[in-house]
């Protein structure tokens, strides 16, 4: 079988590490692994195993013909099977097959916004959907969208997963002191909820003066970045809450860090609650899309209701207090992780999956 992944960037997010990690994987399975960069190359970059065949579009415009017949030679050229097109990467793949018909799409779905997906509306995904052989959606809820809203019969649910074996060069060192460190793994986008982060450490510093934050993600520089850092000066918390911006190294960071936690309003299945998992971390999560089918009770972490100040807070200070706890708990779902969202226990079912579409058509 021959796969290509394609993604528009390769700078550090959710949908980018994910088709990094599915392009990786493939190439130890399966005859020929790709993966397509269409506008932007990024850290991921690094990440990209040797034997991954990789390509830069440098796409400039929504529609580019260079880009397009770029691909589509490609495609021709390496023989490729299917085209596993990730989140808005869809469109280039739809304009390909319409030049190229032989090839098979299958779109995966990374919406982080599954709380409100009666307002989801978009015709031209809709459209390209005339043209998938299939669709994986993150998590149950984006399945069900994609079947009651898509013109795409065959969908699957597949949970995203971890990449355990990357080698990585560069060490990240926190600021802080050793022991007493809690951080947040999500880029600055308002549906992260980082605004009761910073709440909470805030009460945090008044008990636990020691204690620090530190916000790994990219910086958006927007007027909601430029909020979250004057909000910090505000609360005089510029000793207690770092920002660190894109950060390669994740598992540097967690091995750095005593607590991990999501305090977002939305999420999918958050890639960043695997990589707690899988380095051990005890985490304080909001219960807010796939996430409390990973975190199912507090032998495995700790989840309250979105935007709660108070309950959020009160978990982080039951970590905080009882280091016996946190380590049982970070070794409980590090054992979940590795049960349900591992790298083989997910390839083997996306190629299982992948093999019953080989002789279908649209």
């Amino acid at each position: 079988m021959r796969i290509i992944q394609i993604i528009d960037s390769l700078e550090v997010g959710g949908a980018e590490k994910m088709a990094v990690n599915y392009a990786n994987a493939l190439s130890k399975k399966i005859e020929f692994s790709g993966l397509i960069a269409t506008r932007k190359q990024g850290l991921l970059l690094e990440q990209i195993n040797n034997n991954v065949d990789y390509l830069f579009l440098n796409k400039k415009k929504q529609i580019d013909f260079k880009s397009i017949f770029q691909l589509r030679n490609y495609v021709k050229n390496n023989k490729v099977d299917f085209i596993h097109a990730h989140s808005s990467s869809f469109f280039i793949a739809v304009l390909v097959k319409l030049t190229f018909f032989k090839v098979k799409i299958i779109w995966h779905d990374h919406y982080g916004i599954s709380q409100d997906l009666k307002s989801r509306k978009n015709l031209s995904l809709k459209f390209g959907s005339l043209f998938f052989t299939g669709i994986i959606s993150v998590n149950s809820a984006l399945k069900n969208w994609a079947q009651d809203y898509l013109w795409c019969k065959k969908v699957i649910y597949l949970p995203n997963f971890i990449e355990s074996n990357v080698n990585l060069n560069t060490e990240i060192s926190l600021k802080g002191l050793d022991g007493k460190r809690i951080v947040c793994v999500a880029n600055l986008r308002p549906q992260k909820n980082h605004e009761l982060l910073i709440n909470t450490a805030s009460i945090i510093r008044n008990k636990f003066p020691d204690w620090t934050f530190h916000l790994i993600g990219k910086d958006f520089e927007d007027i909601h970045s430029y909020e979250l850092k004057r909000k910090v000066e505000d609360l005089k918390l510029t000793e207690n809450v770092f920002f660190y911006g894109t950060i390669n190294n994740i598992p540097s960071v967690l091995k750095q860090s005593e607590i991990a936690v999501l305090p977002s309003l939305s999420e999918g299945l958050p890639l960043a609650l695997l990589e707690y998992g899988l380095y051990e971390m005890p985490v304080v999560a909001a219960n807010v899309g796939e996430i409390s089918k990973i975190i199912t009770s507090e032998k495995t972490g700790l989840i309250v209701p979105s935007n709660d100040l108070e309950q959020f807070t009160k978990a982080i200070q039951k970590l905080i207090e009882d280091r016996i706890y946190r380590k049982a708990i970070g070794l409980e779902l590090n054992k979940v992780i590795k049960l349900n969202y591992s790298e083989e226990s997910v390839i083997e079912k996306y190629i299982s999956w992948f093999n019953s579409l080989i002789n279908f058509t649209i």
